[in-house]
């Protein structure tokens, strides 16, 4: 069977499944293989010389003027993250990419965060995956060490503890933390500041 480009990306769109058997898979497989090639490159770049930055506008495709990433980083499929304005993303953050993720503006993210967007069939484990994308809303900061799992929605001026692993949606002002996530207690609107 005939596959167009871009047919494996439609698949993680609508959750999968995939199965890395099929020739449509090698599309993935080619972006996998660039994420990966330029984070090693931007990685091995001393961090203080700012031109780490320039293979990670190649990896997302745009400028990084508004957004701020530190080394090390790794993410597997740049074509898959958007970014809105102000974004921070602090050292050692790995993110799995290939559901998306999409963080709006002002997103904080301390070192070592972890957003997954891929999961293993139970059964298949081995060959079928499924998705389900992440989105991180307006302003909201993950701690350091935090999981998010495929499919969550982080809400805007959330909080995620230091690690915590979120399974399921955070609400708009939430406080969250534990394994798994659980709301602790939520922040008043009218006290946030931009």
């Amino acid at each position: 069977m005939d596959y167009q480009q871009g047919y494996v990306y439609e698949l993680m769109d609508n959750g999968g499944p995939t199965d890395v058997r099929e020739p449509y898979f090698k599309e993935a497989v080619d972006e996998m293989m660039r994420a990966r090639t330029l984070c090693a490159k931007a990685n091995a770049v001393l961090p203080d010389d700012p031109s780490y930055v320039t293979y990670l506008e190649e990896l997302f495709g745009r400028s990084l003027d508004d957004v701020r990433i530190l080394t090390p980083f790794a993410c597997d499929f740049g074509n898959r993250v958007k970014f809105g304005k102000g974004v921070f993303i602090n050292h050692s953050a790995i993110l799995s990419a290939s559901g998306g993720i999409e963080f709006e503006d002002g997103v904080m993210c301390a070192p070592g965060v972890r957003i997954a967007t891929i999961n293993h069939d139970m059964y298949d484990r081995h060959v079928t995956y499924t998705y389900g994308r992440v989105l991180i809303k307006k302003n909201a900061w993950l701690g350091m060490n935090v999981t998010i799992c495929p499919g969550v929605t982080i809400g805007k001026y959330a909080v995620v503890a230091a690690g915590a692993v979120v399974t399921k949606n955070v609400p708009d002002y939430a406080v969250v933390g534990g394994v798994p996530a659980k709301v602790i207690k939520y922040l008043e609107p009218d006290e946030m500041k931009d």
